[in-house]
């Protein structure tokens, strides 16, 4: 991870239902682990849009992508310490 990057970001676009969805969860195991999730959507960044846009949602835990379309709830808790 680098140093200013966010440790939870979910990658999303609008009008996205898993989008939504993911934000649920993402949200609820960040608050759980004391991190705050940065939401971003992949169609403002052209360069993000073109690695993720076509597997939206995407979670990165510490700049690395984590779980895609659904989140991996077992996995993600494992992963948060939790």
């Amino acid at each position: 991870m680098t140093g200013d990057a966010p440790r939870l970001q979910l990658l999303t676009r609008a009008d996205c239902h898993l989008c939504a969805v993911a934000a649920e969860t993402v949200d609820r195991l960040a608050a759980e682990a004391g991190l705050t999730v940065t939401t971003v959507d992949v169609d403002a960044d052209p360069e993000l849009q073109a690695e993720y846009g076509d597997r939206v949602p995407v979670v990165l835990l510490d700049g690395r992508e984590h779980s895609y379309f659904t989140v991996d709830v077992p996995r993600l808790r494992r992963d948060l310490g939790l």
